[in-house]
């Protein structure tokens, strides 16, 4: 398979306020975030990054999607440096995270519009491709309705569909069921295993076990910033639910009993 994702020892640290420190109960200034992480993606594969809240997920993603800066290390996504050649990465690639806003004033229709004028994509050419996603998910509906009175899942269908205008080959998802209905999640994890189908590279971050079971060929197990195990679902679960797999190799690497 094509090497489409190879992310190598990647470090990000933050500074923490005062305020911060105390409400973590730390007295050190400054976190570990990313602490060298590893992984390759390859072609028509969809990667999970498993781990807790906090353990360094969105963070690796943010990363990868050139929203933040290593503080060391390097990615390269369909072979360009997410630090010498951000703008190139950022064309080939799809970014949905939760933390997406979208302005309140506007519709689906004026932002889908927007954002496929950004990416350079002819007039004729985004309109097929609006009118393909717009009744896929049923937002055509609700074209012209502000992104004020639409539902939570609506808003997630929309944030979707546009950070895939331009059809990119690489997708990043950051959490992409977190707060949606079943209805919404069920519509969403589909479209991923159809991307998966069109032989998309698609790298997602999550804590839910049974999304990475549905979903992904191979998996990476984060905790505490470090990616502590990586390889197929088979190899991770070693012929065990992966839930249970997980809790082993939490214990290990944390000492907590849970």
């Amino acid at each position: 398979m094509r090497e489409v994702l190879s992310v190598s020892d990647l470090r990000k640290t933050f500074k923490l306020t005062k305020k911060q420190q105390k409400m973590r109960n730390l007295h050190k200034a400054v976190i570990t975030a990313a602490d060298n992480v590893s992984f390759k993606s390859y072609e028509g594969e969809v990667f999970g990054l498993l781990g807790p809240n906090g353990a360094g997920k969105t963070t690796v993603m943010r990363m990868l999607a050139t929203l933040i800066d290593p503080v060391s290390g390097d990615a390269e996504v369909g072979g360009f440096s997410i630090t010498k050649q951000p703008k190139e990465v950022r064309r080939r690639i799809g970014f949905l995270t939760n933390e997406l806003k979208l302005d309140d004033f506007f519709t689906p229709n004026y932002l889908f519009d927007f954002f496929s004028e950004m990416h350079g994509i002819p007039k004729k050419q985004s309109a097929a491709r609006k009118k393909e996603l717009f009744e896929k998910f049923g937002i055509d509906k609700f074209a012209e309705v502000k992104i004020a009175n639409l539902s939570q899942g609506m808003k997630q269908k929309v944030s979707l569909v546009i950070s895939i205008v331009h059809d990119p080959e690489i997708i990043i998802f950051d959490e992409p069921t977190n707060g949606l209905d079943i209805i919404t999640a069920k519509v969403v994890t589909d479209f991923l295993l159809e991307l998966k189908a069109q032989k998309k590279s698609v790298i997602l971050s999550t804590h839910i076990f049974s999304l990475i079971e549905k979903l992904c060929d191979r998996v990476g197990i984060i905790i505490e910033g470090k990616m502590v195990a990586c390889g197929s679902l088979e190899e991770i679960a070693e012929g065990k639910p992966l839930e249970e797999a997980f809790f082993d190799i939490y214990r290990k690497t944390t000492g907590e009993v849970v």
